[in-house]
Parts: C-alpha cells; sequence; structure tokens
C-alpha cells in the first residue's frame, strides 16, 4: 500500500524554524573559524572545536525540526533513539574533520575541496542514518537520482561554507554567508525528502503521525537547542570575534631589509603604546633609543 507522504504538516512553521537553526549554526560555526584563523595566538584548537560542533549540531537540529513536519496519513512514525543521536556525532565529527582540514592545512584549493567534500559527505550522511532511525509500519524508498542531487547540494555547501569562514570578514558578511549556507542546507533536507516514499504493509489509524513525531522529537531537540544558545553567548561576550581586532593592535607590514638603508621611523597612533625606536646596528652607529630618553653610549 502507498503511504500519502506530507512534508509540511505543521504549514510554513517547521521550514522557517529548521532555516532560522541552520543559520544559527552556520553563523556560530563561521565566526569561531574565523577566529581560529585570524587570531592564532589564543587556543585555535578549541575554537575550531566549538565552530564544528556548532555547525554540526545546527544542522541536526535543523533537519529534526523540519522532520516534525513530516507525516505519513495512513501510518504514525516513531523514532530509534539510539540511531538518532548516533546521527549528531556523525554531523559533528565529519564537519569537525572538514574545518580542522582547513583551520591547520590553510585556505588552498586542495584543502578547500577535500574539507568540503568530508563535511558535505557528513551532512549527507547525517540525513539519511538519521532517516534510517524513522520507524513506521513499511518501508522507505528513495529514488536515487534525487539522493544524487542532494549529496552534491550537500558537498557544494559545505564548500562554499569552509571558503567563506576563510575568506570573508566582518560581522555583517558573516551573516550574509551564514544565511546563504542555512539557504542551502534547507535545501539539501527538502531535495533528499523529495526523493522518499513510503510503502505501507498495513494501515492503522490515521491521525496519530503529527502527535506521535511531535512528542517524540520535541525533548530530543531541547538538548542541542540549549547548547547552540550558549556557543553564541560564549561568541557574544568575545569581542574579536563581533567587532574584529582593533587597527593599532595589527602587526604592520614589514618592508623588505636593504642593507646600509636606514628603517623608516614608526609614528604611533592614538592609543598605542610607546616603543623603542630601532636603529639598523653597523660599525659607529648608536644603540636603540627610547623615545624620550638619552642615548647609550658605545663601548
Amino acid at each position: 500500500m502507498q503511504g500519502t507522504v506530507d512534508g509540511f504538516s505543521y504549514g510554513i512553521v517547521t521550514p522557517v524554524a529548521a532555516f532560522l537553526m541552520a543559520c544559527l549554526g552556520g553563523a556560530l560555526g563561521l565566526r569561531c573559524t574565523t577566529r581560529s584563523l585570524r587570531h592564532r595566538e589564543s587556543f585555535k584548537a578549541g575554537w575550531l572545536a566549538l565552530g564544528s560542533t556548532s555547525i554540526g549540531t545546527g544542522i541536526w537540529t535543523m533537519h529534526f525540526i523540519a522532520m516534525m513536519g513530516f507525516s505519513v496519513q495512513q501510518a504514525p512514525i516513531d523514532y530509534d533513539r539510539p540511531i538518532t543521536f548516533a546521527s549528531l556525532g556523525v554531523a559533528v565529527v565529519m564537519v569537525g574533520v572538514g574545518i580542522f582540514i582547513v583551520g591547520y592545512r590553510g585556505a588552498t584549493a586542495l584543502t578547500l575541496v577535500t574539507g568540503g567534500t568530508i563535511t558535505g559527505l557528513g551532512v549527507a550522511t547525517m540525513h539519511y542514518l538519521g532517516m534510517a532511525g524513522m520507524r513506521l509500519p513499511g518501508r522507505i524508498e528513495y529514488d536515487t537520482l534525487t539522493v544524487a542531487l542532494s549529496v552534491v547540494i550537500a558537498v557544494v555547501a559545505a564548500t562554499t561554507a569552509l571558503w567563506a569562514a576563510v575568506s570573508v570578514h566582518g560581522f555583517l558578511a558573516s551573516l550574509g554567508a551564514s544565511l546563504v549556507m542555512g539557504v542551502a542546507v534547507s535545501g539539501m533536507h527538502y531535495t533528499a525528502m523529495a526523493a522518499v516514499s513510503v510503502h505501507l504493509h498495513a494501515a492503522p489509524a490515521a491521525g496519530a503521525a503529527a502527535a506521535t513525531t511531535g512528542s517524540l522529537l520535541l525533548p530530543m531537540l531541547i538538548g542541542p537547542a540549549v547548547f547552540l544558545i550558549l556557543a553564541a553567548v560564549v561568541v557574544m561576550f568575545d569581542p574579536l570575534l563581533v567587532m574584529g581586532e582593533p587597527d593599532w593592535r595589527r602587526t604592520p607590514a614589514r618592508p623588505p631589509y636593504r642593507p646600509g638603508v636606514p628603517a623608516p621611523r614608526h609614528v604611533p597612533s592614538y592609543g598605542e603604546p610607546a616603543n623603542w625606536t630601532a636603529r639598523p646596528a653597523g660599525r659607529g652607529s648608536r644603540r636603540s633609543v627610547p623615545r624620550g630618553g638619552h642615548r647609550s653610549q658605545d663601548w
């Protein structure tokens, strides 16, 4: 018996909520990755781990919020909890592998393609593993071409997200990149769901599917949603993530050294601490002289 599938049982509510969660996870992940790349001296591995966990959790939460709107009119839907949470672990680990590759190997074309492919396959694996945890009196079948298209969308979206993490600077630019990432992840999800068809073994009482799905998934979403909120608090309390590094704290580019040519004098900007004026060492030259002080004699 062919089941009647409805992916929008709650109308536009679940797609919009799922999109916002994907954007939140993407924004946090992009900002944390940017933080680790631009400020390498401050616990780089921790920021990369927080970024990958935020992206993986955001995508997983987006998937199951969207699944709250999925129903089969002739059958109730249940979920296997170990498989459901295993899909969360797969998402975090594989997204983390891709982000750590880019974070430690640099933003070359090879690393972006490698990291994006691994991350995209992780997103697709999370989706179909989560679908494998669905329990209903029948079997779920997939259209092969649509499944392949969803995997391609996941890989392209992940590669674009990694490129944005290393190339896009500034809060507003990262926000725009996270919106694009949310659209791509949501598009991947609903493309994959378009490949689904359900064949039922029997015809249970109708009307129990929506209530069962919502009551099962909502408690499982509380923990990941709380984590995303806490990660957002961490990001908001780090001024380097929101405002960027002050200009006077950035290391100025040094001109190439030329023998016999004195180094240019550096005039400190407002708020910059005074430094020692370096003079080239050599025969008959003076040593470093502090600003406003006395010259030391050569010995």
